[in-house]
């Protein structure tokens, strides 16, 4: 069974509701008149009971937040929801399943957060402008606003590794082409040398494995011994 709940910090307290609409106005140009964040908990495999614990102990401070089961009525609000891509360490969450099992002494749980920004006072266009403003493409994304039927991941099965044939066999030229193609930040000698390994192994090495190289060659982790 999947639970969703809602926390805002209570007025006063939302510091980062404030910080949020100051920059609106100082970034943007966008005088809006309120903002207030909720951030959205979304938890599955919890009993009646652990959910009931977790709620004033893990997901909120009484004595500073407000909780709802449901966003509460927003009129005249720009609504904007934003969640981390998949594969992002999500914090929050990752937090709040260790704490709700440390505190309940079960299974830790599956729980993943959004963040819900209601912005009064701006028009559909300039909410567009917020929105870029508030989602980091590389890492977030705008998030539906549906309940999901499971918080279980659908991760693709990854595909098989690749085998750069005939790389022990390279010549000057040939690893000079190759390491242009992949942008290495090992030199062309660097990558010789590293043929000369995966020869002596009687082996060609996965992209993978190259990769994983180059990451320690590069040059905030230099190490040129093999």
């Amino acid at each position: 069974m999947i639970r969703r709940l809602f926390v805002e910090k209570k007025r006063g307290e939302d510091v980062a509701a404030k910080r949020v609409k100051n920059d609106l106005a100082n970034v943007l140009g966008l005088e809006v008149d309120d903002v207030r964040i909720f951030i959205r908990y979304d938890t599955e495999g919890m009993t009646d009971a652990e959910y009931a614990a977790a709620v004033p102990a893990v997901f909120s401070e009484p004595p500073v937040d407000d909780v709802y089961d449901a966003l509460p009525v927003l009129a005249g609000y720009y609504l904007i929801g934003v969640e981390y891509l998949p594969g992002q360490y999500d914090q929050r969450a990752d937090s709040a399943a260790q704490c709700v099992q440390l505190l309940n002494r079960s299974e830790r749980p599956l729980i993943r957060t959004a963040t819900i920004y209601a912005v009064k006072g701006v028009a559909e266009d300039d909410g567009k402008r917020v929105e870029k403003n508030l989602v980091n493409p590389l890492e977030a994304r705008l998030c539906s606003f549906d309940m999901p039927t499971t918080l279980t991941p659908d991760v693709a099965p990854p595909e098989p590794v690749h085998t750069v044939d005939g790389f022990t066999k390279f010549g000057r030229s040939e690893i000079e082409a190759y390491h242009k193609q992949m942008g290495f930040a090992m030199s062309v000698e660097d990558l010789a040398f590293v043929r000369d390994h995966f020869a002596e192994e009687r082996r060609d090495p996965t992209v993978t494995e190259l990769k994983v190289i180059d990451t320690y060659w590069s040059d905030h982790c230099r190490h040129t011994t093999f």
